[in-house]
């Protein structure tokens, strides 16, 4: 006979699973604890209010780590991020029009640009528009737009507005957050909507994410996977995550 748990032994028992799979499915914790699907929906209800998960369509994902000013975040895993960023430079083919996102990692592809490549690139990306200023060969077009001064970033109508009407070839996006079903997300809304209107624009669209991102959710949907071509992680990241990435058809490169 399975023992009845108290809903704090629940919720610390749903939490051990997270920790364990990466994820919770409403159906197998069910199983698991010997209650209801109900039952442990209203549990993962409860600690996504007390902000322990994400809760997504049929369970629940650890929160993304990305927080904190880009100030804060330029200070993290800065070896990873100029990784990620020389690979994803890369992409980059001489002449391309090219969409470069805002955030941290970003940056790290508008340093890691070879001073003999010649192309375009458009930008809410603050910090990363100043460095591009001393590359000798590539053309920097702004967008302009209220700045997120916690982001170092333009947001908002005016943004979307120059995005309408523009193609690019390639578009480059920082993201808080991949997962297979809940996609790549991010932490504020605003920031959402351009990056989902800059991949819009975009032939191809890749996104560079540091491993601790990959699996974990944000409040602010962007993009299913389906829709990037590139994925551009570490190496060290989860094998079982690469796998189940690349069974879904997503094309891997890692840093």
């Amino acid at each position: 006979m399975t023992d009845i748990l108290l809903p704090e032994e629940r919720r610390k028992r749903l939490l051990d699973l997270l920790a364990l799979e990466g994820k919770i499915l409403a159906t197998a914790a069910s199983a698991v604890l010997g209650v209801s699907e109900d039952t442990i929906r209203r549990d993962l209800n409860d600690l996504a209010r007390a902000g322990a998960v994400r809760r997504v369509h049929g369970g629940a994902l650890p929160l993304t780590p990305a927080t904190g000013t880009f100030a804060t975040r330029a200070t993290e895993r800065p070896e990873a991020k100029a990784a990620l960023g020389r690979v994803a430079a890369g992409l980059i083919r001489p002449g391309e029009v090219v969409l470069l996102d805002g955030g941290t990692t970003m940056l790290a592809v508008a340093e890691a640009l070879p001073p003999d490549l010649r192309c375009t690139i458009v930008t809410p990306n603050l910090p990363a528009a100043l460095a591009l200023t001393r590359h000798p060969s590539v053309e920097v077009v702004l967008l302009g737009g209220r700045v997120d001064k916690a982001d170092q970033a333009t947001v908002g109508t005016s943004v979307l507005a120059a995005l309408d009407g523009l193609r690019a070839d390639l578009c480059l996006l920082g993201v808080c957050s991949l997962d297979i079903e809940a996609g790549l997300g991010g932490m504020d809304h605003e920031e959402a909507l351009v990056k989902r209107r800059m991949a819009g624009c975009a032939g191809r669209v890749a996104a560079a994410v540091t491993a601790d991102k990959l699996g974990t959710a944000a409040p602010f949907p962007i993009l299913p996977v389906g829709r990037l071509n590139a994925l551009i992680t570490e190496r060290s990241a989860d094998a079982a995550l690469l796998a189940a990435y690349r069974q879904a058809g997503l094309t891997l490169i890692l840093a």
